[in-house]
């Protein structure tokens, strides 16, 4: 049936999702590769056509291209927004003056107009029978990719318009009318193709205008990438892939705009380094051939299993897809891996090793996440109440109008009478003679298992915060009662979302919920917008948190009661994070002492000295005195 055949499709997908992460994560690694060679390739490509008017420069052709990379890295720091008015018009210019050189030189041959016809480049192959061909063909594209590289912050309508009538079709007549020069002058351009071509020839006013801008497309089309590296680390490290690292968002409207401090200067010493390696040209271009093709065809593969199971589009058109698409970059990819004894090998083995790291923090991370999730308990399973009866004397309380805070203007009900600040205890006191009574107090023990302790209140304020999601208090609350049996006045259990937009208005950022099962214990949603800084405003809760508790309440003297010491124990509020100290669980299977001596080596002397250095807590703006780290051992 149907339905039978849909769900062994899902167990079949399910089990091979850690072969599927790996060739994800390859294909990744390749664009973090592809993010060093664009400008590299780009910038060194188009400086080098100084070579052709002032050929005594040849030589400086390295460092001049050094210089330029180096600002493009610097200029990363100030936002793609405050650079794109720069960018914007010289990439405008730089499509323009493709399409007119292009139209110039078709004229000088228009039979080039019978490349269109595909049966001429099945012909070549057969005629010539060299499959390496292809991939010099694939340097045709590897330019144009990078315009697709920054695209996620236009919307489908504005990429239709632009690549349809602008960018697709000045392309295409730049390289036709550059094949029209390779027939009629094959032996004067063939050294350098794209500069030999120019109108007029080397050292013309026109040549010069195309050399400036040519410079500047390239910085635009490396711009693109580097951005979208960004990007795209971004969202590996949300999956948990890779360790968190400090982020700045440059932009108020495009959430996609940011800026990774650390990860821009690993590009740009990459980069650098490209430069440096491969002093011929084409070596370097066989190098970016290869991690460009690796990324088509990866892409093209996870497309075919996105269409039915994200889509929900039928089979056939999956299969479809991948025997037209993976057949071609299966083509130029064959192509480009004979590439790699000349020059292909280094992003091979940057992609090699950058998966290798990417795979082993997601398995890692995955073994922690699954350990904070198996250890989560419900409260009541190890915190018990008991009542006791005190002795109480009534009091009379005056009204109190709280005090504004970020936009929160919470006024109590008028039928509840609070006290004024600065108001004696003595003043509380009714004069109505009254004499003290029994009430019915709460008192919460901690069940160890064996015996229960009672936990005394402070008057203080903690959160903890939960840093991955499921059912249940995290781990950390339990391991901090167990290690300081005391319990504070406040607890509240936070959790963190990021919302699709730059900013969150300081009225809309909290939800509190009440854990009716237990008192003085609250659930927090924290919402922030992506720009917004992470900065928990204590104030903000404990507003709401006495709120919600006057809800509830019906005697005048128990909401003072409430309201003193929320507001009390807020003024001296701590961040609870955990702390897992990570030791590997030993397994009892087939070539068990190798096997756990490879995990104990992986898992407590790589993963948790990582995790050491880069905690969650790395882009948080709370001092660091108001935080504890909870340390909790973590059998993984």
């Amino acid at each position: 049936t149907p339905s039978s055949t849909s769900t062994s499709t899902i167990t079949l997908l399910g089990k091979s999702r850690w072969l599927l992460l790996a060739w994800s994560l390859f294909g990744t690694a390749l664009t973090f590769a592809d993010g060093m060679l664009t400008p590299a390739v780009s910038v060194t490509s188009a400086v080098g056509g100084i070579a052709l008017t002032v050929p005594r420069l040849s030589s400086n052709i390295g460092p001049i291209s050094i210089g330029f990379l180096v600002a493009l890295f610097l200029l990363q720091r100030f936002g793609t927004a405050k650079v794109a008015y720069l960018f914007s018009p010289v990439a405008f210019i730089w499509i323009i003056l493709l399409l007119v050189t292009g139209i110039i030189n078709i004229t000088s041959y228009p039979g080039i107009f019978r490349a269109f016809d595909p049966s001429r480049a099945v012909m070549l192959f057969v005629r010539t029978k060299n499959y390496e061909l292809l991939a010099g063909v694939l340097l045709a594209l590897t330019g144009c990719e990078a315009m697709f590289a920054n695209l996620g912050q236009f919307n489908r309508l504005s990429i239709q318009l632009s690549f349809g009538f602008l960018v697709y079709p000045a392309l295409i007549i730049a390289y036709l009318g550059q094949g029209a020069k390779l027939i009629t002058d094959g032996d004067a351009v063939i050294a350098n193709v794209f500069y030999a071509s120019i109108p007029g020839g080397a050292g013309k006013p026109l040549y010069w205008i195309v050399y400036v801008v040519s410079i500047l497309a390239t910085l635009v089309a490396s711009q693109a990438i580097i951005t979208a590296t960004f990007s795209l680390f971004q969202q590996v490290i949300n999956l948990r892939s890779l360790p968190p690292v400090r982020m700045r968002y440059t932009s108020d409207s495009i959430q996609g705009q940011i800026y990774i401090p650390s990860v821009n200067w690993i590009l740009c010493v990459g980069t650098i380094a490209f430069v440096l390696i491969f002093k011929d040209l084409a070596k370097m271009t066989n190098a970016y051939g290869f991690a460009v093709a690796t990324v088509m065809f990866v892409t093209t593969t996870l497309i075919t299993i996105q269409i039915p199971y994200v889509k929900h589009l039928p089979w056939a058109l999956a299969v479809a897809w991948f025997l037209f698409f993976g057949f071609l970059d299966g083509l130029f990819w064959g192509a480009s891996l004979r590439k790699v004894p000349h020059g292909a090998w280094v992003p091979l083995l940057v992609g090699v090793v950058a998966t290798a790291f990417m795979f082993f923090w997601s398995w890692a991370q995955g073994l922690a996440d699954q350990f904070d999730g198996a250890n989560r308990r419900n409260l009541r399973h190890f915190i018990s109440e008991a009542t006791e009866p005190v002795l109480h004397s009534p009091v009379t309380r005056r009204n109190l109008r709280l005090p504004p805070n970020n936009g929160l203007d919470v006024t109590v009900q008028d039928s509840i009478d609070l006290p004024t600040p600065d108001v004696e205890e003595e003043d509380y006191i009714s004069n109505s003679g009254t004499t003290p009574h029994p009430r019915e107090e709460s008192k919460l023990y901690l069940d160890t298992g064996d015996t229960k302790v009672l936990l005394s209140r402070m008057s203080t304020m903690a959160i903890f915060h939960k840093l991955s999601s499921g059912k249940g208090v995290p781990h950390t609350f339990y391991g901090f009662l167990k290690q300081w049996p005391t319990l504070p006045r406040v607890v509240v259990f936070l959790t963190v979302r990021i919302m699709p937009v730059a900013h969150v208005e300081k009225e809309d950022r909290y939800r509190v919920t009440k854990v009716r099962s237990l008192p003085g214990f609250y659930g927090a949603t924290y919402m922030k917008g992506y720009r917004d800084k992470f900065n928990v405003d204590v104030s903000a809760i404990v507003e709401l948190i006495t709120v919600l508790e006057l809800r509830g309440v019906e005697s005048q003297e128990d909401a003072t009661s409430i309201v003193d010491e929320i507001i009390t124990a807020g003024r001296s509020a701590t961040h609870i994070v955990p702390h897992y100290h990570v030791i590997a669980r030993r397994l009892i299977i087939f070539g068990a002492p190798i096997i756990n001596w490879i995990r104990r080596l992986l898992i407590e002397d790589v993963y948790r000295s990582i995790a050491y250095v880069f905690p969650e807590t790395v882009t948080w703006l709370q001092a660091a005195d108001e935080i504890i780290h909870v340390g909790v051992t973590a059998e993984i």
